[in-house]
């Protein structure tokens, strides 16, 4: 960004940072959002109905939030369309905190109405209820229901993502169990996916939320790829160690890239969402987000506020002060600390208890001097587990105040209820100390609703390490291990003895980020990164060659008179493995042909008007096991070894190709294998190459940076190599070795052992080839000039024709055999060889050059008769692409179906 201030934001944004700088002064300046109204609807779980405080939610005050936002929102930025409608979809709808007389607004909120309507009339009735507030409805049956929400949401999900673990199964009927709840989930994702395509409008954006959603962004992409769906998590994200063990992990996190923009509250949920990705599905996490083939999901940290103005103004409110004179006289010479918690495993709230016993044993001189309240909202008030906290916490309490506890007064006041808005606002603005303990907490908008009553008091906040809002507010509150019971206590004692210069510092800190980080601006923020990355992706479309038209290149295959057929080797003509190696590493490393590759490969090969070249970067024992059978041309290490399978191997290496840098980087490959488990290095005759594609993703990463670091400082430094990172390898080569630039003379020799007489009039080229590989790709490219005079010109009619005396060049004695005769020497890499045992099996069979040849001489090629495909990855300098190397066999055995046989 130009200029030393966000008010000095270009008029045309260049980057997505100044995008999103821009729209927010914006906001600023246009009012974005209106004032929320007081009453409307209320920011907090704990201050609603005791139905809604039955569900089991993660902070429903946040899908709250999300309600009043887009309820008031009235306008967008400038250039965006003022029209552009939000749907929000969550598991529930708002409507127990919505009140009637809702204005019109831009938003739609889609979800379960918390009923069980059957009958279609009372469908119909609810739905023309709903609508009057914005809210359209998901009817869900009762058995939906209890798989899909008490079940796979409640039962399974919400304790993984807590770190609670998976239900233990003791007994098959259990794995069932889950199995069928996983369907009724899948199920019910995609009758919430149907009510959003009934109300879709082209440009909508869709905004899923929660883990109760994760199937919905894949269902409403298989319904239309261009809709802009955007997903938030509002609990945590485990660590891949915890979400590997779900046995639907791999559906679920496929089903959550499907979106455009995926959002959590934190930066370690987001971190811990893309180890997932690619430790599970062996996906590339980049610093944007997670990269499949080339789509890429945008992933990143959006930290959820309140909206801290109706807070503040809520203390000046004539109730407000009522309740505050009340709790100051109540509490009058006593040091007031809260905790206000749903009264779930998760809360910490024994621990708590339990350190506030221990800090009252150890403080004598505190125990009539401070009262612990804790508002404790009871929830899923059905479920065994949650009886038994219950029955637990009264227990600790009721031997705490025995003990510590007097005829007039009791160190602790538990309530197992909610406070109303009001009650509460006051609670917060006459505490001391706020005890925020939470074992496993996604934010915890407890702690923000405190800092924003404070203003006053200037109270301190005690905040537990394993709470979302920790990395938001840990810099002003005391961040404590709530399993440490003994630090807790000592955390206590260290607020209330806090001197007041060091109290209001910490306020202030925490205040201004309540402040300024508020549910208005995360809700505007993140529909702003949605759009924005939609743009991006597109852009990124624009540049992605399109899906090859396999019936044009079949017919002018077809039609063609002589035909070269180039095949890369490795995932274009051999049979998919699992890129996480559970099916056994050391198989999968042995490449092997597509089974069904082998007939149509054998028809074409046989054709003859068809040439074909396996043009490869593995060395030639590899190409000889798996294709002598063929009558075909084969390419080993990157084109610097050509052969027919009827003849001897020959070499077109430079003259100058300099080989003794092998030993240094042959070292430090061993060095590296050694030290990263399931790694493997090969010893190629003009390349070393180090893979780790069956190690450990992230630590293989790691590993390879420090490899890089080391070959660039070390024994590379200055020599004339080039360095190629591949997906999950490291080579090293001389500089000269590519497929592009062995292609010519690759070309040449053909052409003269064939005696090739028609010009070649047909190219097809595939591979999955190394970005700095695809140059071959540019060599047939009619529309471009090559760098060398080998190499073929550009005619300014979009293709290339070259004239007789340009096809077959003569030497001086006027004999073409003079020409292409092959010359006798000995390359820097056998003169390296014959240094070294003489029982290294690396040291070449056969020695023979292949000259420069001006291959490109023999094309007449037209632009329409040229096909360079690149198989699984999007982004490529080829013209088409190819999705597997299934797609590869189609064609080939399409081509086949048009060629006829070679006459013996």
């Amino acid at each position: 960004m130009r200029g030393n201030s966000y008010n000095c934001i270009p008029i045309t944004p260049r980057s997505r940072l100044e995008r999103l700088l821009r729209e927010r002064e914006l906001r600023k300046s246009n009012k974005f959002f209106e004032e929320a109204r007081d009453g409307d609807i209320y920011g907090d779980s704990l201050t609603e109905s005791d139905s809604f405080n039955s569900l089991n939610e993660e902070d429903i005050s946040e899908a709250l939030a999300v309600a009043r936002v887009f309820s008031d929102r009235n306008q967008w930025p400038d250039e965006r369309p003022r029209k552009q409608r939000l749907l929000v979809v969550a598991n529930r709808l708002p409507v127990s905190a919505v009140r009637e007389g809702v204005k019109e607004f831009e938003t739609r909120w889609i979800g379960w109405a918390g009923v069980n309507v059957s009958d279609g009339v009372g469908q119909k009735a609810l739905t023309k209820a709903l609508a009057e507030m914005r809210c359209i409805p998901v009817f869900l049956d009762e058995h939906i229901v209890n798989q899909y929400y008490n079940g796979y949401c409640n039962n399974i999900l919400w304790p993984l993502f807590h770190y609670l673990g998976l239900p233990q199964e003791d007994r098959l009927a259990t794995t069932r169990s889950f199995q069928s709840q996983f369907d009724a989930y899948k199920k019910a994702n995609q009758m919430f996916a149907d009510v959003v395509n009934k109300y879709y409008k082209e440009g909508d954006v869709v905004w899923c939320h929660d883990y109760h959603l994760m199937f919905l962004p894949k269902c409403l992409k298989e319904y239309n790829d261009k809709m802009k769906v955007g997903w938030f998590l509002h609990t945590p994200f485990p660590s891949s160690e915890i979400h590997r063990t779900l046995p639907s992990r791999t559906e679920l996190l496929r089903s959550v890239l499907a979106a455009d923009l995926v959002g959590f509250h934190t930066y370690d949920y987001a971190r811990h969402f893309v180890s997932a990705c690619t430790r599970i599905l062996g996906l590339e996490g980049t610093p944007e987000g997670v990269e499949d083939q080339g789509k890429l999901t945008r992933v990143a940290a959006f930290p959820i506020g309140i909206d801290s103005d109706r807070f503040i103004r809520a203390l000046e409110l004539p109730e407000v002060q009522e309740h505050m004179k009340e709790l100051k006289e109540r509490f009058a010479g006593r040091k007031v600390m809260l905790g206000v918690d749903r009264l779930d495993m998760i809360k910490g709230i024994p621990q708590k208890i339990l350190a506030f016993e221990k800090f009252l044993e150890e403080n004598p001189r505190w125990r009539d001097k401070v009262v612990l309240l804790q508002i404790a909202v009871p929830t899923r008030t059905d479920v065994p587990e949650y009886q038994k906290l219950t029955s637990q916490v009264h227990e600790i309490v009721g031997r705490i105040n025995g003990r510590f506890g007097t005829l007039t007064a009791v160190p602790i006041h538990h309530l197992d209820r909610s406070l109303d808005f009001y009650a509460l606002c006051a609670l917060y603005a006459v505490t001391d100390v706020a005890l925020v303990t939470s074992l496993r907490d996604g934010m915890n908008l407890v702690s923000y609703e405190f800092v924003a009553c404070q203003a006053s008091k200037k109270g301190v906040l005690i905040l537990s390490e394993f709470a979302g809002a920790a990395q938001s507010l840990g810099a002003g509150a005391i961040l404590v291990n709530p399993w440490n019971v003994t630090e807790v206590a000592a955390s206590i004692c260290y607020a209330l003895d806090m001197p007041a210069d060091e109290r209001e510092k910490r306020h202030l800190v925490n205040f201004k980020h309540v402040t300024t980080h508020t549910s208005q601006e995360w809700a505007a923020t993140f529909v702003s990164e949605l759009n924005d990355t939609i743009v991006e992706a597109q852009l990124r479309t624009r540049q992605v060659p399109p899906l090859l038209p396999k019936e044009v290149a079949v017919d002018c295959y077809s039609k063609s008179n002589n035909r070269l057929i180039i095949l890369g080797f490795n995932a274009t003509l051999t049979e998919p493995v699992d890129a996480l190696g559970r099916g056994g590493q050391i198989r999968e490393m042995e490449l092997r042909l597509h089974p069904n590759i082998k007939k149509p490969l054998k028809k074409l090969s046989d054709d003859p008007k068809t040439t074909i070249v396996v043009l490869s970067g593995s060395d030639r024992t590899v190409l000889d096991k798996n294709f002598s059978e063929y009558n075909l041309w084969l390419a080993a290490e990157n084109g610097m070894f050509l052969r027919h399978t009827s003849g001897e191997w020959m070499t077109t290496m430079p003259e100058n190709l300099h080989m003794d840098w092998v030993d240094s980087v042959k070292h430090v490959f061993e060095y590296f294998t050694e030290r990263t488990p399931r790694s493997h290095f090969e010893l190629r005759e003009t390349s070393v190459v180090w893979n780790y594609k069956y190690a450990d993703i992230e630590f293989g990463r790691i590993q390879a940076r420090d490899l890089l670091q080391h070959l660039w400082t070390g024994p590379i430094s200055n020599a004339s190599l080039d360095v190629v990172q591949g997906g999950r390898s490291v080579e090293v080569r001389a500089i000269g070795v590519s497929k592009g630039a062995a292609i010519d003379r690759i070309l040449g020799e053909i052409v003269h052992d064939k005696g090739m007489k028609a010009p070649i009039d047909y190219v097809l080229c595939i591979g999955h080839f190394l970005p700095k590989d695809e140059d071959v790709y540019k060599f047939f490219e009619p529309e471009l000039p090559c760098e060398s005079s080998a190499l073929v010109r550009a005619m300014p009619s979009n293709s290339l024709r070259s004239s007789p005396q340009q096809k077959f060049p003569l030497s001086k004695n006027g004999s073409k055999a003079g020409r292409y005769k092959k010359q006798r020497s000995m390359s820097t890499i056998e003169k390296l060889e014959i240094d070294h045992a003489s029982g290294d099996p690396w040291i070449p069979t056969y020695h023979d050059r292949v000259s420069l040849h001006e291959g490109s001489s023999v094309l007449d090629l037209q632009g329409d008769n040229y096909f360079s495909c690149a198989v699984a990855r999007k982004r490529s300098s080829a013209r088409y692409l190819l999705k597997t190397s299934n797609d590869v066999v189609n064609l080939l055995s399409n081509m086949a179906d048009h060629s006829s046989t070679r006459s013996t």
